[in-house]
């Protein structure tokens, strides 16, 4: 069981979407909340709407800025208890017209790299404090790909085994390892695509619930069903999700 209240939290690509839905969900239980994104602009507005919100501009995809954003933290935030790895970032390619190096190396910096040196760099803090947590946000495109998203896909699924294999690691730590898998929510990054989303607002309630349970692996809306689909009927799960 994880308590609602007294957390120090720090989520990256909190000042939008689903990072800005899970901000005012701890917000609104009381909790001390750090937000770290690459869009000053959205880091200002997020600090006049919530003044006791800490705000940190920081590139994810340069290790010397993470390096740099780590230090900053020990100093400032030495109570920080729980890590949400939340930002992200998709990029549509066919890789038969050509793929520039540079968006994949922004894709896997953002989507994976970023969230392993987080949690390497901060897990001495973590683990100094009572009751600690990593949450990280995969997708359900992790678990069964779409065609026109491959690179993403493949960060997404990188995400959710190296969740798996960090909670075995910690298991006998006071870190607890949580993944959100996400279904496609209505958000920035899905503008135009998809049908029947999950608002950003129903999505943090409904991990909420299940974090202050203490269930480590949480499945959102749909993906509870593609994860079953998959299970038993893969090939049905592959081709709904194909062209999606």
């Amino acid at each position: 069981m994880m308590q609602a209240t007294g957390h120090t939290v720090l989520i990256t690509g909190g000042a939008s979407g689903i990072g800005l839905a899970l901000t005012e969900q701890f917000i609104q239980y009381g909790n001390k909340v750090i937000v770290v994104g690459q869009n000053k602009q959205k880091l200002d507005a997020l600090k006049d709407r919530y003044p006791a919100v800490s705000t940190y501009a920081c590139d994810l995809r340069s290790k010397d800025a993470i390096q740099g954003l780590v230090a900053a933290l020990y100093e400032r935030h030495p109570t920080l208890n729980i890590l949400i790895n939340n930002a992200g970032i998709q990029h549509n390619y066919n890789f038969m017209n050509g793929v520039e190096a540079d968006l994949i190396e922004e894709e896997i910096g953002i989507n994976l790299t970023a969230p392993i040196l987080l949690i390497d760099q901060l897990l001495p803090l973590l683990a100094r404090q009572p009751q600690s947590a990593i949450i990280n946000v995969s997708s359900g495109l992790g678990i069964v790909p779409k065609k026109s998203a491959p690179v993403y896909c493949g960060t997404k699924a990188a995400l959710h085994i190296f969740t798996k294999s960090l909670r075995d690691q910690l298991r006998e730590s006071p870190v607890q390892v949580f993944e959100i898998i996400p279904p496609i929510v209505d958000t920035a990054m899905t503008q135009g695509r998809g049908r029947g989303k999950l608002s950003p607002e129903q999505l943090a309630e409904q991990f909420f619930r299940d974090f202050r349970r203490g269930r480590l692996e949480i499945a959102i809306g749909k993906v509870k069903l593609l994860k079953w689909l998959n299970r038993w009927f893969p090939s049905v799960a592959e081709a709904i999700l194909r062209h999606s």
